[in-house]
């Protein structure tokens, strides 16, 4: 195990593009890199599960074919470098070969959550551009109701199936090289004051992704690893596809829902030894504990969480009852991940830290006036943009963003430096709500609201929950005709879950006369997370 702060001070960049691209910054291309690389043996890129139980396992150069034909598909319909292909599949063989001969032409892919509704998904095809929606029969009505939609191919369509397609094409088709700063992947992050906001990841980011798999997830080459994260997120496609496949290591696709026991079985059945996904998947083992010891103990090695801070209790069980370390991990869409504790580099590992900055990054708290604090100050987590070569985000897409002051990246985080270097995460210092590991903007969710008759205006906040760091509740103002009561409230559920998302609905919904707002019209949701926090503390001040 090489030590934290030699790799830290000592790290090159120029040397770690060396080590691990096959070409270089001036001409790359992902599905190389991911896939054609390591297409000269047998290695399994691919381990599938089907919801059905169906199960394949595909070679690197079984996906090269694939992604050859498919990016033949492509050029023949007028995709060129630099267009975008969206994918709203579940995570199946047909979602990688989109993936990858999407890059192979050249062209940028999309992930579309499947679990998102037709409103998120219409926001982010009019803002991509996309010229091609690649989905399946049982998402491809989300579609239908979308302005000016983009051309869809879709998985089981019968005559007209995704395969019928991809398989008359050749399996010849040379990929097209691109300077490390073009852009591969085009996703999308949750704000407080509007929707969703486009940003594209260059292709020198797969170097970043790859430092991260090696340092902090310690992907070794006798591993099998599972990411359980979606592909439709960035973690998924950052850490489930690009950065294992770049490694020419195999990733596991399980389509089937998440359940303890169907956890406890992949883990067993598939021999993973590796593990990546995020805190409430792991609460959730924890809450089965007997159940899960008796079937997994001893099996993982290492494991690692990202999306929110791991609690004490977690962090323990893992180690007295299942025999392996669990390490915290933080990061972002714009980031990747940027401060871990590392299982592959040694240092100390405090519980309740978020870890070290990931070497090639630079990582400071800073006040409000921007300075750098030392430890025991509370202030806002960035990266000073100068000394993190591994910095790869330059901005959102169409849009200046605010985030960027002087050479700092603002992450919008509150942490504070510890005195051994080591940083802690407080929380966030805008209204984006972690809930179940994702980050869900409340404009977006206000956003669905408003769209009832019933509905006025809304508002949206996070509320503490111990089993899912936040829930999204909503306070909703309503026309004089509607009565608030549990019947709206479950039908203004459904309304969101239906428009926007499953995991992004308000789990709860309090109907109210007004809202606090600034003098401007402002809405104050500061003031609702204050209400919340009196609410809950007078309930138990009166419990006791």
């Amino acid at each position: 195990m090489r030590d934290y702060a030699t790799a830290a001070s000592e790290f090159d960049y120029h040397q770690t593009v060396s080590a691990i691209l096959s070409g270089d910054l001036a001409a790359m291309n992902a599905c190389v890199e991911c896939c054609d690389r390591h297409a000269d043996t047998d290695k399994v890129a691919l381990i599938w599960e089907g919801r059905e139980g169906q199960r394949a396992t595909w070679t690197f150069s079984q996906l090269k074919d694939a992604a050859s034909r498919f990016a033949n598909f492509l050029d023949s319909h007028g995709i060129k470098p630099g267009d975008t292909v969206a994918g709203l599949l579940p995570r199946t063989p047909e979602l990688l070969i989109t993936i990858l001969g999407t890059w192979r032409v050249g062209a940028i892919y999309q992930p579309l959550f499947t679990a998102f509704g037709p409103k998120a998904v219409e926001h982010r095809l009019k803002e991509s551009g996309a010229k091609l929606v690649v989905t399946n029969t049982a998402n491809s009505e989300k579609l239908d109701g979308i302005e000016a939609a983009p051309s869809r191919l879709v998985v089981g369509n019968g005559a007209d199936d995704f395969w019928t397609h991809v398989n008359r094409e050749s399996p010849d088709f040379a990929p097209v090289l691109l300077d490390g700063d073009a852009p591969f992947l085009a996703m999308f992050t949750s704000g407080t004051t509007g929707p969703a906001k486009q940003l594209h990841v260059p292709l020198k980011a797969i170097v970043a992704f790859v430092t991260y798999m090696r340092d902090a997830v310690d992907l070794q080459p006798e591993d099998n690893f599972w990411n359980i994260a979606d592909p439709g997120w960035a973690y998924g496609l950052y850490y489930a596809v690009t950065g294992p496949l770049a490694m020419g290591h195999s990733t596991l696709f399980y389509e089937g829902g998440f359940t303890v026991d169907s956890t406890c079985r992949v883990i067993s059945e598939y021999n993973i030894t590796n593990m990546a996904g995020s805190p409430t998947a792991f609460r959730l083992l924890l809450a089965s504990r007997d159940e899960v010891e008796s079937k997994i103990k001893g099996r993982l090695r290492a494991v690692s969480s990202a999306g929110e801070p791991l609690t004490p209790e977690v962090i323990r069980w893992f180690a007295a009852g299942l025999g392996c370390k669990i390490h915290d991990h933080y990061g972002q869409t714009e980031l990747g991940m940027v401060l871990c504790n590392h299982h592959a580099l040694s240092h100390a590992v405090n519980i309740g830290t978020a870890g070290y900055a990931m070497p090639g990054h630079r990582v400071v708290v800073l006040d409000d006036q921007h300075r750098e604090l030392g430890p025991g100050e509370p202030g806002m987590l960035a990266l000073d943009r100068n000394q993190s070569p591994l910095l790869w985000f330059n901005g959102y897409a169409g849009t200046r963003t605010k985030a960027f002051v002087s050479h700092y990246y603002l992450s919008g985080d509150t942490v504070e430096l510890n005195p051994d270097g080591s940083i802690s995460f407080v929380g966030r210092s805008d209204d984006v709500i972690t809930t179940s590991g994702y980050r869900v903007g409340p404009f977006d969710v206000e956003s669905a609201l408003v769209e009832h008759p019933a509905v006025i205006e809304a508002a949206v906040i996070g509320k503490p929950d111990p089993e899912r760091t936040e829930l999204v509740k909503a306070f909703v103002v309503l026309h004089a005709s509607h009565q608030g009561d549990k019947a709206l409230a479950e039908q203004l559920q459904l309304h969101v879950r239906q428009r926007l998302s499953a995991h992004a609905y308000p789990r709860e919904i309090e109907f109210v006369s007004e809202l606090p707002k600034t003098p401007s019209g402002k809405i104050q949701r500061f003031l609702l997370r204050d209400q919340e926090k009196n609410a809950k503390q007078a309930s138990t001040a009166a419990a006791s």
